[in-house]
């Protein structure tokens, strides 16, 4: 009943909102954007204006200053095995006015969804949580200029290795 609630009143949202949230999502803050639209943090990730949903487990990096957020957003590539293949795509910024609570929301969730980072060779190996799903995925993020084959091979092992480690069900 919550769920359709939600749906129906957007509570939380601005009216002006078109994006659907899915299942028991809920919004933890929200701030407009100078030029229109909104940026909303929600319990599976961030919404862009647009509206698009990033999941948490796709923001490699966010920071806050002066009136404005940054985003730098992964794009899944691919896989190595069990691992999935990130690239960063470019900073986006957006200045918020009126910022509310989501730069702590932001930095909060972003920051909680890093289980492990290690920096290896050509790349980070970064075990996160993904909202809304059980468990962990283990993401690789070549360096600029890495041999992104070679990482793709020590990936998949790495990927093995880990799911080696894991209980039989």
């Amino acid at each position: 009943m919550t769920a359709l609630w939600r749906r129906l009143f957007k509570q939380g949202l601005p009216a002006d909102f078109t994006g659907e949230l899915v299942g028991d999502e809920s919004v933890l803050a929200q701030a407009p954007v100078r030029g229109g639209g909104h940026l909303i943090a929600t319990t599976l990730g961030l919404w862009l204006p647009g509206p698009r949903r990033v999941g948490w487990h796709l923001v490699s990096k966010a920071t806050w200053g002066g009136s404005a957020l940054v985003v730098v957003e992964a794009a899944e590539e691919g896989t190595a095995g069990d691992a999935v293949v990130l690239a960063d795509l470019p900073p986006q910024r957006f200045v918020l006015e009126e910022p509310g609570k989501v730069p702590e929301v932001v930095h909060a969730r972003v920051t909680a969804s890093f289980k492990s980072k290690h920096h290896v060779g050509e790349a980070w190996y970064l075990q996160r949580k993904v909202p809304g799903k059980g468990g962990v995925v283990l993401q690789v993020r070549p360096d600029p200029g890495a041999d992104v084959e070679a990482v793709r091979v020590i990936a998949a092992d790495v990927a093995a290795k880990i799911g080696d480690l894991k209980p039989a069900e």
